[in-house]
């Protein structure tokens, strides 16, 4: 079994749709290292839960594609899988975001009290 998309016997459509789903897969995987820089670099918390959200769905993409290229019916079920962590993930993010906020701004208005 050949291990590339694009197999030596294709011709016309065929051919050219692997082009297709190829240069797609390549975009979609300079796109989720873009996000990851900007996971990384920030310069906001809003931004990097935002990236992260943005990877999972670029990820989540990705498999799908795969699925469909090689016609593996499975890995559409670890799409949905992936999905529904992704969202976990984000979500847990947030509220940890917000309570690290809460704390701080607590903080700060105890401080004008005193």
């Amino acid at each position: 079994m050949n291990n590339r998309l694009i197999a030596p016997g294709m011709t016309g459509a065929t051919l050219a749709y692997g082009y297709l789903y190829e240069g797609v897969l390549i975009i979609l995987g300079i796109a989720l290292l873009f996000c990851l820089v900007r996971a990384i670099r920030g310069p906001r918390m809003a931004d990097r839960i935002i990236s992260v959200n943005m990877m999972g769905t670029l990820v989540v993409l990705i498999i799908c594609i795969l699925a469909f290229l090689m016609q593996e019916d499975y890995l559409v079920d670890i799409a949905l899988v992936y999905t529904m962590l992704s969202f976990l993930a984000v979500v847990i993010l947030t509220r940890i975001c917000m309570g690290v906020w809460r704390s701080h701004h607590r903080e700060k208005h105890e401080g004008k009290e005193c």
